[in-house]
This record gives structure tokens, sequence and C-alpha cells, in this order.
């Protein structure tokens, strides 16, 4: 099956052919580090990360550029309520989104640029807009003419039938309806941060921030930009319309976008008390890979509704999947081979492969794997699973983890690692999940040391062990199979 993605700018289901041969030149719409990122915010990271995995699992080289915007209205009002410099208010949220991509199992794009870095980059992308006619200044500020580039509202598919000539909007945010000339450049005001350049003194507007740093990087032409649903008008429309009267060429090929997420069917809000950073649920004592899992459960362009039961649910099935990869690893199977077997391991390989790439339909991916964990389990019951068929069944496990990469929980040492541990909250519930209990490998050996003394008759040291593990979150089933453990 060909790799095919929804293309927002066509409305339709598209072949995947990247501009360059085998590689991909992707743009990824990162956080406005203005607040700690919220479980609405990580479904489209986690999206944009199985995208990446995927990409690479089929053999493309990708090339992935990641903004940080911390630079706009919201930084600026953080930082002076704060009372702090913008550089000093954004580092502590950066810092903190850096440990959040650990703790989801988030890949590093191979560039991740900051707006404030990129000023002059912007300022001579505006210069361009403003010698071709496409720009304009008022008041020290300079904006884009709307009605000057004919195609506006194409990604939206936005009618400019009501547009009213002349009219400006200064905000970085506004009303999704409003299709007025917009600003690129803002003219410096008392009290906020500014940049001295050829434009005047005053700041970038949010909107030709991305349209500079992505071209930077990726060439006036490139492959795919993501981001979430609501990114699509104006911000979207905005860095087409800018990049392309810039250039004359054509921005982005591919343009991916993950639907909302809401909470228990109700839109997340601070107000309704349902708003969730992914802090809040570790305090809470979810794994940050259940919250992986759960967030990548639907595929990326349906709604996904966060619910506690899911995300139990979410963190029962990863258990599931961890005693069969235990069950596959420890257990002594009959020498041999099932030929059954092999062949429905590969049948479930290809159905996975399948489904993502139908656009990344992730829920039909795990519901091909969950159906052979437990065509498997059953044949380990039943004494009908070979060892020649281990290998096959751990090789389509790795292959699927590759993508979904919940099978590892990151552990301290690795956030220590990066000089990311200390930025963490402090509860005993996050430290427990940053790693302080058991890994997989400890439980294993643990269990080894149990069996041997049941082997031995020593009970007492048996109950001991099986204590330990349960004071750490680790159950122990007994079977005839053998034993398996499981996480609370």
């Amino acid at each position: 099956m060909t790799l095919c993605f929804y293309n927002t700018l066509s409305g339709q289901v598209e072949d995947f052919v990247p501009l360059e041969g085998n590689k991909v030149r992707m743009y990824t719409c990162g956080l406005t580090v203005y607040d700690y990122g919220h479980i609405g915010n990580y479904r489209t990271f986690v999206f944009q990360d199985i995208l990446r995995r995927y990409l690479r699992y089929r053999g493309y080289e990708v090339w992935q550029v990641m903004n940080l915007t911390d630079v706009d209205d919201n930084t600026i009002r953080g930082a002076q309520a704060a009372g702090i410099s913008l550089a000093e208010y954004t580092e502590k949220f950066i810092k903190a989104f850096e440990v959040d991509r650990q703790l989801l199992n988030l890949e590093t794009p191979e560039i991740i640029v900051r707006a404030t870095e990129h000023v002059d980059d912007m300022v001579k992308l505006i210069q361009t807009l403003e010698a071709k006619g496409y720009a304009y200044r008022s008041d020290g500020s300079v904006y884009f003419s709307v009605r000057s580039f004919p195609e506006y509202g194409k990604l939206a598919q936005v009618d400019l039938a009501g547009l009213r000539p002349g009219a400006r909007v200064d905000s970085d945010k506004y009303d999704k309806s409003d299709v007025r000339d917009f600003v690129l450049w803002k003219a410096a005001k008392e009290g906020e941060p500014y940049w001295e350049t050829p434009l005047g003194p005053g700041r970038p507007g949010w909107h030709i921030e991305c349209s500079a740093m992505s071209m930077k990087y990726l060439g006036e032409t490139f492959d795919i930009h993501s981001g979430g649903i609501d990114l699509t008008f104006p911000h979207h429309e905005n860095e087409i319309a800018q990049s392309e009267a810039a250039t004359g060429k054509p921005f982005v090929r591919y343009w991916l976008h993950a639907e909302h997420l809401i909470v228990n069917g109700e839109k997340m809000s601070k107000s309704l008390g349902n708003f969730y950073t992914l802090r809040d649920l570790i305090g809470k004592g979810y794994r940050p890979t259940a919250i992986r899992y759960l967030l990548a459960s639907v595929p990326y362009r349906k709604q996904l509704n966060f619910t506690f039961d899911s995300l139990h649910q979410a963190q029962h099935s990863i258990e599931r999947l961890r005693n069969f990869r235990h069950r596959l690893t420890v257990e002594k199977f009959p020498a041999g081979e099932n030929p059954g077997l092999p062949a429905r391991a590969q049948a479930a390989r290809q159905a996975f492969e399948d489904a993502l790439d139908d656009n990344l339909n992730t829920a039909e991916a795990l519901a091909a794997i969950f159906d052979l964990v437990r065509d498997a389990n059953t044949a380990m019951d039943h004494g009908e699973f070979r060892g020649v068929d281990r290998p096959v069944f751990l090789d389509l496990l790795e292959r699927w983890d590759r993508i979904f990469a919940v099978l590892e929980d990151t552990d301290h040492a690795k956030l220590r690692q990066f000089g990311l541990a200390d930025t963490r909250d402090a509860s005993p519930a996050a430290d427990a999940l940053l790693g302080e209990g058991p890994s997989d490998e400890e439980i294993a050996q643990r269990v080894a040391e149990r069996d041997t003394a049941r082997r031995r008759g020593d009970f007492a040291r048996s109950d001991k062990i099986r204590a330990d593990l349960l004071s750490a979150g680790v159950i122990l089933e007994d079977t005839k199979a053998g034993t398996r453990w499981r996480r609370k």
C-alpha cells in the first residue's frame, strides 16, 4: 500500500511523494512558551512524533524543524506580570517543555528554533514583501495587504467577499472569521521588548515568525507543515500568503492538521476545571507512556475525548503488551515451529503497516497488534507456541514500538543526562513515575530470583520478593505457564 495523507490544502487524501528523492523536509508548529504545555498541545505533538517515526520507519530521511514561539502577546504579558525579562520568563517553560518531551518519548527534531533568535530573517522577509507591494506601513507598524494576494483563503476556504479595505488587525490572536490585513511588524510600545531594525524599533508579528524560520532551514518550498486544526486559520493561511507572495513559489505541498482534544465531552478550559498539563496527570499517578498511548489511540484527524477511564484503560493496555513481551522473553517453549504462527505475525505486520500507510490510522494499527497478542497468548496457553516462533513475534513488537514508543518509560537517569531532572514538579507521585521504581529488567531479575527460591522451597524468600515488588507497584500472577507480572 502507498503511504498517503489527508492534505488540508486540497481537501483530499493524496499519495505522499517528497519533493526531493527520499528526503522529507517537515516543519512542525511547537509550543508558545508562556505556560506549561497542556494535553491538547501534546495530542498534536504526539501525532507529529508518530508521523516522524513512521516516515523514518518507511525509509525516508527526515529533516524536521520545530519552532518555539518565545515572543508574542502571551509571552510578553506573562513576563510583564511576573516582573522579569522576556528571556528569563520563557526559559522556564522551554526547559519544562524539554522535560515533557523526554517523558512522552518524543524524538528530538533535527532543529528546534526560537523566534527571538531569527528576528533579522523576519525583517528581511518583510522588506521583500514591502518591495513587491504586498505590505505597507502605518504608525510605525507594517501590515500585509490581504487583498494584494488573490489566493488568500485557499487553505481554510475563507470567503473574502465581506472584506473591508484598509481594516487592520494588530493582535497576534484574533477572531477566526476575521480576514483583514494582519500585522507583520509591530511598532515598539512602552514597557514591551523591541528590536532596533531597518523597519524601525519594534517586534515581529506571530505569523511572520514561522514563514521566516521554516524557509531559512527548509527552503522556499518544502514537503510537510503540521500543527493543530486551530492553527489552520488564520495562522497557517497567513503563512501561505506572506511566503508565496515573497517567493512566487508554492510554500508547502502537504498540510496536516490534528483535530481538537476535548475532556469528558467538553472543551478543555481552566474555568471548567478540566484543564490538564502533563505534570498534572503525572501528579495524579499516571505514567507518561499511558498518556502518550491515549493521545495516539485515536487517529489524528478525529476529535479525541479525554477521560480518566480511557487513561486507566491505556495504562492497562500497555501492561498487557509489556506482560506479553515478558512472556515471550522468559518462558521456555518446545523446540520447532508452528507454521501458522509466523504467518499470523506476518499478517499482523502487514495490517499494522497498511493502517499507518492509510493516513496514520493509529486505531487500526493498535487493533492489529492486540489481535495478534490475543492469538499468541492463546497459543502459549495451549502449548502450541514454539521456540522458533519467538524472534518473529519479538521483532514485530519492536517494530510496532518503534512508532508508538510506549513499552519503556523514561527513567530519571536519562533526564539527568540532559540536565533537566531538577526542573520537574516535586511530588512523590512524580518522583515515582520519573523512574524511581524498578525497570522492566530489574523486575524480570527479581521474578527469576523468586522462581529460584520457590524451587528450593524457600517460600519465605519468595513471599518477601512478591511483597517487595508489590510495594513498588508490581503485581505478580502465578500461572501454569509461569509467573507473569504487571504494574498497578
